[in-house]
């Protein structure tokens, strides 16, 4: 069905529910499960979901040589091959936003609807300035990683709501489950730019804007859903991390959006 010739699915991946498709594209530094965990479960009660671990995320083994966002590209669409899905919408978040979209140009035939959520067309200046120390942070100190990425992922709702001893714990647990290939995934965040991909989109795009992003910053997701035909942005009051702070809002938008497009 598709015009491309796809790899073999070879990333580990998570398969839950059943029903129509839905690929997850996980961020940097993270994992299917880390990303999408607390609602995997709500995705899956309408949806087969189908996500896969970056190299050097949760089964997958780490990389010896650089990523290439075809790369994951075609092994999120190759996995959700794999596991009956001839068709499917793909969700997006942070990196996995550029790989969602790498996915719907190279595959339009398969990619029914985008989801992209706290994510970027390339980095500005504040990811230039950002990406290299997590990427030097992951390779050198990761307590002082931990407290670079609460201090950047956090809106100010959530961490000015914490106590000195939620903060601590927060740092920690950050710190304890930094993805052994965040130095590769951080390099391949540097490096890419999809702008010049947006206007050949051709599914039905919800951008959903997280408004209190230091990472990535709300104009980039205007730029994405200026820039993609037909695109839908909503915001959601969240710093990079709706997941922690309003999952249940997050994943309404995401299934209401696709229960619009029969998706």
């Amino acid at each position: 069905m598709s015009a491309r010739t796809l790899p073999e699915a070879t990333f580990a991946r998570t398969v839950l529910g059943s029903g129509s498709g839905l690929a997850l594209a996980h961020g940097a530094g993270s994992s299917v499960d880390q990303t999408y965990g607390p609602i995997l479960q709500g995705l899956a009660a309408h949806h087969k979901v189908v996500g896969v671990d970056y190299p050097g995320s949760g089964d997958t083994a780490r990389s010896a040589t650089p990523l290439s966002l075809d790369d994951l590209a075609d092994q999120l669409v190759a996995a959700a091959v794999a596991e009956g899905l001839e068709t499917f919408a793909v969700s997006g978040y942070s990196l996995g936003g550029p790989v969602a979209i790498r996915a719907a140009v190279r595959h339009p035939e398969r990619v029914s609807a985008l989801v992209l959520t706290a994510t970027f067309p390339h980095h500005d200046n504040r990811l230039a300035l950002a990406l290299p120390t997590w990427r030097k942070l992951a390779e050198t100190d990761p307590d002082l990683l931990g407290r670079f990425l609460v201090m950047m992922a956090s809106g100010v709702d959530a961490l000015e709501s914490m106590s000195p001893e939620q903060l601590e714990q927060a740092v920690a647990f950050t710190a304890a489950n930094i993805a052994e290939g965040t130095p590769e995934h951080a390099e391949l965040a540097a490096r890419f730019d999809v702008r010049d991909d947006l206007a050949d989109i051709q599914a039905p795009t919800l951008v959903i804007s997280t408004t209190q992003d230091w990472f990535t910053a709300t104009r980039l997701h205007h730029q994405l859903a200026e820039s993609i035909p037909g695109a839908r942005l909503v915001e959601l009051a969240t710093g990079h991390l709706p997941m922690v702070e309003r999952p249940e809002e997050w994943l309404r938008l995401i299934s209401g959006f696709l229960d619009a497009h029969n998706a």
